[in-house]
């Protein structure tokens, strides 16, 4: 029976159009033995499946994670998921192009940022009276490195040290002996590259003096020179002349700026040569080719060094007409016998020659030559102190197409006959006027040939000079001291030695003040190589730090303002008011609504209407800074500001109509590095 069941499987299967499947027919063995001990009841009669026609199309199926290749092709190429692979490549592409496009435009529309010589101001450091690291009185470079946190202190980030070359040091190092070494009083060459190392480690810059005029009478090249020793023999500037019965016959009236006659007789050579400055001090002829080349290897040596920048120092005197004649006389009735001085002569032919300019951008380009590496660009700036002529000052710019120095030293603020607002004015005025478009300006309080602020123009105006310094528009540049309000030691203080050994005068270059102990933290030995100033006990670095209303704190506030405030910073300048007593202007940024105010007082007690002499002024404004740390965040009314004696006040406050887009200060205003403010982006652009 089950045998006739299981043949008549197949055929009921076909009757209904199911399909055979053998996987069901079974050993027959294996039947025999479950026909014997299984049930009847338990096998089924019967074994018909029904199956329609789907069963025979292919299963449906769906994208499922970790489908091999041939699947996922069989997916990829239906409409569905075509048109969206297709829409999402489109998008990409625009959206990379659209990247591209915000790029160039924002690279295009951005206004260059500024440089590291432009966002910091500089510190001078006299190194030698600086700090002493080894007890024998005199500052050197070590001292220089263990006080570079006094720097970073002040929110600096550039450093100009002032002449360290092997020197007799006759003339306090301006003379070199060696424009490759250093002289043993401030260290070793090794001494140095362990100070710039650590100035660079600390993301600061370093720039250093070069005075390519002269040497000293003891360089190698002059003893050479002297003995007419090959291509050294006209490496100086040699002239026949008579001495007789121990008087000269020079060959011109030409005198130095020391005074009395700038021709010297070398008993060796038998000839006069000549001298801008000191008789240890001769003239390089730099109408010899060999010479200026010279001049280009010291520079790569030390760009090489890794130095960030140069400031030549008395370029103007580097070329001499060849003519040799007579300078004209200031006063032409004058004794030509009795001309001594050089303020008695017209220097035309000693002074800014045809032919200076283009060595100093000789000079330049190969400073471009290191400067080609992304963040190393090399700073140049020149002692362009042309008295009395600004344009010939500004021509140290160099020109629209022809590069010179990055910025002249701009000594307007210290040379100043006498103080008042209306002086302060001119001195920043006959700079912001003469600049040369897109030029930057930079300004100084000090120097080391120049008196400090406190005995120059008395201690009550150290603190508004620095206010001034700080928010003028360029870089400024703070000689060490400046910053706590040192003054000048006395003259009588200095020995009778140092005051014969050189023309230069040292009272303004008296030891850095650090602390009240003895000797003022400058040096631990039992002297300095000068006096430290008296009153060290109050005025320095140390004491001040704790003083909330010091001169220190407010240099550091006015460092810090100046870093973070973009019309500060890089923003236009407008005069607003000056007179016998304050000097008013503002710093603005186009698209900043924020405006600062500076009312700086360097006469007498005064009260100003800035609200009559500004259309839409505001008239309530803000202190945001001022010489008197108490007044600070208090509001003024600004029909009635009022200044004592040597205070500084900087105002803020909020404007739509800014100054410099007024019609009546059209005139009044100036720009540097032109950049706005898009408050939507939070980026600055060019095109306002």
């Amino acid at each position: 029976m089950v045998e006739e069941e299981a043949k008549t499987l197949p055929m009921e299967l076909s009757e209904k159009g199911g399909v055979e499947n053998n996987g069901f027919v079974q050993n027959e063995a294996f039947d025999d033995k479950e026909t014997e001990t299984g049930s009847q009841e338990e096998m089924p009669k019967t074994c018909i499946v029904a199956v329609g026609p789907a069963a025979t199309e292919e299963p449906v199926l769906k994208p499922y994670a970790g489908m091999p290749k041939e699947v996922l092709l069989k997916f990829s190429s239906q409409a569905r998921y075509r048109v969206t692979r297709e829409i999402l490549f489109w998008l990409i592409i625009a959206a990379a192009a659209l990247l591209v496009c915000a790029t160039i435009a924002i690279i295009a529309l951005s206004p260059k940022c500024l440089d590291w010589w432009q966002a910091s101001p500089i510190y001078q450091i006299y190194p030698r009276s600086f700090k002493d690291s080894n007890m024998d009185g005199n500052g050197d470079l070590k001292g220089i490195q263990e006080k570079l946190d006094h720097i970073t202190y002040l929110n600096i980030k550039t450093i100009w040290l002032t002449s360290f070359y092997k020197s007799p040091l006759k003339d306090l190092g301006y003379g070199a002996e060696d424009f490759y070494d250093i002289d043993p009083l401030f260290g070793s060459m090794s001494d140095f590259e362990n100070l710039l190392a650590a100035v660079h480690d600390r993301g600061l810059k370093m720039i250093m003096d070069l005075i390519p005029n002269h040497t000293s009478d003891k360089h190698r090249w002059f003893q050479l020179s002297r003995n007419r020793t090959g291509k050294y023999t006209d490496y100086y500037i040699w002239q026949d002349c008579t001495q007789a019965a121990g008087s000269l016959a020079p060959p011109n009236n030409w005198v130095s700026v020391f005074g009395n006659s700038s021709w010297q007789f070398d008993d060796l050579r038998k000839q006069c040569y000549f001298h801008q400055f000191g008789k240890e001090q001769p003239d390089l002829n730099f109408r010899n080719f060999a010479v200026q080349q010279e001049i280009h290897d010291i520079i790569k040596f030390w760009l090489g060094k890794g130095i960030d920048g140069f400031s030549f120092s008395a370029v103007k005197f580097l070329l001499e007409a060849t003519h040799l004649r007579d300078e004209p006389q200031v006063n032409k009735t004058q004794n030509p016998e009795s001309i001594t001085a050089y303020s008695q002569l017209y220097h035309d032919y000693t002074t800014t020659q045809v032919g200076m300019h283009d060595i100093i951008r000789s000079f330049r380009c190969t400073m471009n030559q290191f400067s080609r590496e992304p963040g190393r660009y090399r700073f140049m700036g020149s002692d362009g102190d042309e008295k009395g002529n600004i344009e010939a000052t500004m021509m140290y710019y160099g020109t629209a197409f022809i590069q010179e120095a990055d910025f002249p030293f701009n000594f307007n603020l210290i040379d100043m006959k006498n103080l008042s607002g209306s002086s302060i004015f001119e001195a920043v005025n006959l700079w912001m006027k003469n600049m040369p478009a897109g030029k930057w300006p930079n300004w100084a309080v000090g120097s080391p040939n120049a008196a400090r602020i406190s005995s120059r123009i008395g201690k009550e105006y150290v603190n508004v000079m620095n206010m001034l310094l700080l928010t003028l528009p360029g870089t400024p540049v703070t000689y060490y001291g400046e910053e706590i309000g040192m003054e000048n030691i006395a003259s009588e203080n200095v020995s009778e030695e140092r005051m014969n050994s050189s023309p230069v005068t040292f009272p303004e270059k008296s030891p850095m003040q650090w602390d009240g102990e003895v000797n003022a933290g400058f040096t631990e030995g039992n002297s300095s190589w000068l006096p430290v100033h008296s009153d060290y006990h109050r005025v320095n670095v140390e004491i001040q730090m704790t003083w909330a209303n010091s001169t220190l704190n407010l240099y550091r506030a006015l460092t810090s303002l100046r870093n973070n405030e973009l019309p500060i910073q890089r923003g236009w300048m407008c005069y607003v008011w000056n007179d016998s007593n304050v000097f008013v202007y503002v710093r603005e940024l186009d698209g900043l609504d924020r405006v600062f105010m500076m009312v700086l007082n360097f006469g007498q007690e005064s009260t100003i209407d800035l609200k009559a002499l500004v259309p839409g002024l505001p008239s309530k404004a803000v202190i945001r800074l001022s010489t008197h740390f108490g007044n600070a965040g208090k509001a003024v009314d600004t029909q009635l500001i009022k200044t004592e004696m040597g205070e500084g006040l900087v105002l803020e406050y909020k404007t739509a109509k800014p100054v410099h887009t007024m019609e009546a200060f059209k005139g009044n205003c100036f720009v540097a590095e032109k950049a706005c403010y898009s408050s939507a982006f939070n980026l600055l652009y060019m095109n306002c």
